[in-house]
């Protein structure tokens, strides 16, 4: 009989729902998803253009499905199109009585709208409804980045009763906007007769990306009090994100209104959470940003890392606003344009997905043109 491991369940009993950042067939086929189900207290998944890029160049697992859409003539697009949504579908299968059995809190699945759409609302609108429909499963979470285009749709998505991931975000000023949205969409959902409580949504918040960028200009400035900085600034973001979720969510009026209508709260998700710098304990990110309703997004390697040494000693995030302003504050002294920082991570991000994007349709368009020949 399959037991939890003692350091992830201690983690979701401390209020963090665990879900893996990772997806493929071969995972679906080998059962290796229901195992970190039983084994790693795993209650969700999220996939990225990244994710699925890796997934369909090793192996041989989309090999049929390949060949057959080859046969029916179809272009790369509806290609990457039906590939990715039959994954995420078996994945909200996997996970619908988790889904079932936390009231629509966990067991989701996320997947991404064409990141080439991100700085178009009416198409990104236009694709998250899409996915929406031929995915067909009430526990799929629709990922749309927090870029300037992508708040609007967050709201228009949401007021459809379409449920959001919003991904990329990394300053809070974002996320305040990103939390907005989300109550925007949810006010038009009730006006238009949705039930609020069959509406989920999380703010994925990124991190590891924030200290590398971070580190990297301390570096450049080279002084004792910008060395003894590097490491810091990701966390004391995250803390400071957790602190405005609890201003939205704690206290503000117009979200009681929401949640008297039965709404959820949008949980804010830790994104990026492996540690790039192998100077830092590999389990920083999911170790220090403990805190209840929140969401550790965490590779394979991480949380194998988290399930090995991972100590997580209860709520590290709570009434650590203060501290967190004080790392912001130093940053800010030794000359780092925090403002620059995010608005380049922002940038980056959306740059990366699109190639990853890229290098999926060429993959496909390989294995498409491999199929017809033969």
């Amino acid at each position: 009989m399959s037991m939890q491991n003692k350091n992830l369940a201690d983690l979701s009993a401390a209020g963090v729902s665990v879900w893996l950042d990772d997806l493929s067939r071969e995972r679906l086929r080998t059962g290796n998803l229901a195992d970190l189900v039983a084994t790693r207290s795993v209650v969700g998944v999220t996939t990225n253009p990244t994710i699925f890029a890796g997934a369909l160049a090793k192996g041989d697992a989309y090999d049929e499905q390949l060949r057959e859409l080859a046969g029916l003539g179809a272009d790369v697009d509806e290609a990457v199109r039906v590939l990715t949504t039959d994954d995420v579908r078996e994945g909200c299968d996997v996970l619908r009585s988790i889904w079932e059995a936390t009231d629509g809190k966990d067991g989701r699945v996320s997947i991404e709208v064409d990141p080439r759409l991100a700085h178009d609302t009416e198409k990104t609108v236009a694709q998250a409804l899409e996915l929406w429909k031929i995915i067909a499963r009430p526990n799929v979470l629709i990922k749309i980045p927090a870029t300037e285009a992508g708040v609007p749709a967050i709201a228009r998505t949401l007021a459809e009763g379409v449920s959001v991931n919003v991904t990329l975000i990394f300053s809070v000023e974002r996320h305040r906007a990103v939390m907005d949205a989300f109550l925007n969409g949810l006010e038009r959902a009730k006006e238009a007769g949705h039930n609020l409580s069959m509406i989920a949504s999380v703010a994925s918040f990124f991190v590891s990306r924030v200290d590398s960028e971070v580190d990297q200009r301390l570096e450049v400035i080279g002084t004792p009090e910008a060395m003894g900085l590097r490491g810091k600034a990701a966390i004391a973001n995250a803390r400071l994100a957790y602190g405005a979720y609890e201003e939205v969510f704690q206290v503000g009026a117009r979200w009681q209104a929401l949640a008297e209508a039965g709404a959820k709260p949008q949980r804010p998700l830790w994104a990026s959470t492996g540690v790039k710098n192998p100077a830092y304990p590999d389990t920083m990110y999911v170790t220090e940003l403990v805190a209840l309703n929140t969401v550790n997004t965490m590779p394979e390697k991480t949380m194998d890392a988290v399930a090995h040494h991972g100590v997580i000693a209860g709520d590290t995030v709570s009434d650590t606003s203060a501290v967190a302003q004080g790392v912001f504050d130093a940053l800010h002294a030794v000359g780092i344009d925090l403002t620059d920082v995010f608005r380049t991570l922002e940038n980056e991000g959306v740059e990366k997905f699109e190639t990853s994007w890229g290098e999926l349709a060429e993959t496909v368009r390989g294995q498409l043109d491999g199929a017809s020949a033969r």
